[in-house]
């Protein structure tokens, strides 16, 4: 598995819950995460990981994938949406938090982020992954979709009418959102921020081109301005 900038600061942190609670497994909840992207990986490696998600068919795609890993018993499925937290989850009950694609879709973020700091032990983080504003404007430009990469460019929110994302972020406004939520910022990184632009031929036809393309990335993804324009912005709030 090649290095990802989002994998290595969560597993990081996982394993300083592993010393923390003398072994336990730590303790998970993914908010919207119902396919298993990140829940059956991190179920795999030991943790005790809830799943809360609005889609049961991304629930269901959950439990195919989780049985094929064989850690069902390790993960524990909810269907509601993030405003049912409270109902769903122990405050103060979880280590780590993933917010990874959600706040772009939910009505309220701020009450997102709330409801998501509440259901966080004292000492634990949140994570929350969002397209990137700025990265969309860059996009729509480069393939020569000027009109949308203007309006993208004057709505504060980052959003198109025609589109299913409510909004996109700026570090500053992702910053802010986890700061009204009663978080910590502990990181703000870039991710995609140079792989999302390398065509797949060039990573086929030069040896090497891959694991160097994976090491840029991890290099760039805390470097500014690179990060700034990032597809998406990776942040940690502590609670």
């Amino acid at each position: 598995m090649r290095p990802d900038a989002v994998r290595r600061v969560l597993y990081a942190e996982l394993a300083a819950v592993r010393d923390r609670r003398a072994g336990e497994p730590p303790r998970v909840l993914d908010v919207g995460g119902g396919s298993g992207v990140w829940a059956v990986p991190l179920a795999a490696a030991g943790c005790a990981v809830t799943v809360v998600d609005p889609s049961p068919n991304a629930l269901a795609t959950l439990h195919r994938r989780a049985q094929e890993a064989g850690v069902v018993d390790s993960i524990t499925a909810y269907q509601g949406d993030s405003d049912a937290l409270a109902q769903l989850v122990p405050a103060g009950s979880v280590d780590l938090v993933l917010g990874h694609g959600l706040l772009e879709v939910v009505d309220d973020p701020k009450t997102t982020i709330s409801a998501m700091a509440e259901a966080t032990a004292p000492g634990g983080l949140v994570s929350v992954l969002v397209a990137n504003r700025y990265a969309a404007v860059l996009h729509r430009a480069i393939t020569g979709r000027l009109v949308e990469a203007r309006r993208l460019l004057d709505d504060p929110a980052g959003q198109l009418a025609e589109e299913t994302l409510s909004r996109r972020y700026d570090i500053a406004g992702l910053k802010q959102l986890l700061v009204d939520g009663g978080l910590s910022v502990e990181l703000v990184q870039g991710h995609g921020v140079v792989s999302d632009l390398v065509p797949g031929s060039v990573l086929e036809s030069n040896p090497g081109a891959a694991e160097a393309l994976a090491q840029l990335e991890l290099a760039a993804s805390t470097t500014s301005p690179l990060l700034d324009v990032a597809a998406r912005l990776h942040a940690l709030g502590r609670r």
